[in-house]
C-alpha cells in the first residue's frame, strides 16, 4: 500500500489510536469535530510524535516506534495543506513559493514559473496574503506545498472557510490538482457531500478510532455503524430488539419491521434516511401510526416531524422525520394521525 498509518497518542483526556491503510487517490478522513482527524495528519507529517506505531509512505519508512525511527517533518516528503492556508503574512506570493524552492537551486526560476502557471497565479506574484482572494490564498498554498514534490499531500478541512459559492469553484480546481497529482491524497473533513464528492474511499472516524476503509459509494450504500450513519446523513434511528432473522421491534418508534437483510446478533440499531419515509393508505407489514407534530415546507422538499403512536416524544429517538415532496404532504396539518411505511430494503441494522 503507497500508505500505511498506524499510530497511538494518549493525550489524557483522549486517546488516537488509528490503524489504517491508503491506496493511490484521494481517501477522505470523515468525521465529527474532535474526532481525532487533524490529530492524525499532524503524526504522519511529523509535528505530532505518536508514543507508539508505524508510518510507511510510498516504502519508506517515516515512524516506527520499534526501532527507533522518527524522520523530521522536512525530510518526509508530505505536504499538508492547513484549513487557515498557513502561508506567511509578511512574503508575497512569490516569497512563500521561493521560500521551498531555494533562490539558488538549479532550475527554481523555471520551477517557479511552471507553478505559476499551473496554479493561475500570474499578476499576482508580488501581493501579500491579506490581499488575496480565498481561492488565490488556496492555490498559493497548494503551489508552495507542489513546489516541494511531495509524495503524499494531505488536506486539514481545505474548503470550510469559504462561503458556498466560492467553496464550490475551489472544488472543482481541488479535484482537478488532486486527479493531477495522481499518488495519494488524504482529505480531511467532516462534510459529508464534499468527501462524497471528491474521495475514491473513506475512513470514517469516531472518538479517536478509525473504522475500516470502504469505497465512498459503499459507505453511502450501506453504512453498518451508528457513527458512520450519522456521517452520511441519516435522520431516523431507533434502539431494536432482534425478534427474527430479518425482523426488529423499533423500541423507540412502537413498531416491528422487516429488514432487506440478515440482522446481525450484535445489532444495537435501525436507521432510516428521511426521504424513504413515506405516507401510506392504510396498515400493513413495515407500517406504523404516528401522530404529524410539524410541517415544514423546505426550498425543493416538504421535512414533516413525526412523533409514533405509544411512544413518548421525550426519548432521544422517538422522532420521525419525513422529507417529501409538496405535493405528497399538501393535505398533512399539525395534530394528523397517519401511517408511514418503510421498504425492508431501506431499513438499515446498525452497530452501536
Amino acid at each position: 500500500m503507497p500508505l500505511y498509518v498506524r499510530a497511538r497518542k494518549n493525550f489524557g483526556s483522549f486517546v488516537l489510536d488509528v490503524d489504517f491503510e491508503s491506496p493511490d487517490g484521494v481517501m477522505g478522513l470523515l468525521g465529527a469535530s474532535g474526532c481525532g482527524k487533524s490529530m492524525t495528519l499532524k503524526c504522519i507529517a511529523g509535528v505530532v510524535r505518536p508514543d507508539e506505531g508505524l508510518i510507511i509512505s510510498n516504502g519508506r519508512v517515516l515512524f516506527d516506534s520499534s526501532r527507533g525511527i522518527n524522520l523530521p517533518p522536512r525530510s518526509r516528503g508530505v505536504g499538508l495543506l492547513f484549513q487557515n492556508y498557513a502561508l506567511f503574512p509578511n512574503m508575497t506570493v512569490e516569497g512563500n513559493i521561493m521560500t521551498v524552492l531555494g533562490r539558488a537551486a538549479r532550475d527554481a526560476g523555471d520551477l517557479y514559473r511552471s507553478l505559476i502557471s499551473r496554479f493561475h497565479l500570474s499578476g499576482l506574484e508580488k501581493r501579500y496574503p491579506a490581499d488575496l482572494s480565498g481561492g488565490q490564498q488556496q492555490r498559493t498554498a497548494l503551489a508552495r506545498i507542489m513546489a516541494a514534490a511531495p509524495s503524499l499531500i494531505m488536506l486539514d478541512e481545505p474548503l470550510s472557510a469559504l462561503d458556498s459559492y466560492l467553496r464550490w469553484q475551489l472544488e472543482g480546481e481541488l479535484a482537478s490538482i488532486l486527479e493531477e497529482f495522481g499518488g495519494v491524497a488524504l482529505y480531511v473533513s467532516h462534510n459529508r457531500d464534499e468527501v462524497y464528492r471528491m474521495c475514491r474511499g473513506v475512513c470514517v472516524m469516531n472518538s479517536g478510532r478509525n473504522e475500516p476503509v470502504r469505497t465512498v459509494q459503499d459507505l453511502f450504500d450501506s453504512p453498518d455503524t451508528l457513527a458512520s450513519s450519522l456521517l452520511t446523513g441519516c435522520k431516523n434511528y431507533s434502539r431494536i430488539e432482534r425478534v427474527g432473522p430479518r425482523k426488529v421491534r423499533a423500541l423507540d418508534w412502537n413498531a416491528e419491521l422487516e429488514c432487506g437483510g440478515t440482522v446481525a446478533d450484535d445489532a444495537g440499531f435501525i436507521g432510516v434516511r428521511a426521504h424513504y419515509v413515506h405516507p401510506v393508505s392504510k396498515p400493513g407489514d413495515n407500517v406504523f401510526s404516528c401522530r404529524v407534530e410539524r410541517v415544514t415546507h423546505d426550498v425543493f422538499h416538504t421535512i414533516v416531524n413525526l412523533i409514533p403512536e405509544g411512544t413518548s416524544p421525550e426519548r432521544e429517538y422517538s422522532r420521525v422525520r419525513m422529507e417529501i415532496t409538496r405535493e405528497e404532504s399538501s393535505e398533512l396539518r399539525a395534530g394528523d394521525i397517519i401511517e408511514v411505511g418503510i421498504k425492508p430494503r431501506d431499513v438499515m441494522p446498525l452497530k452501536k
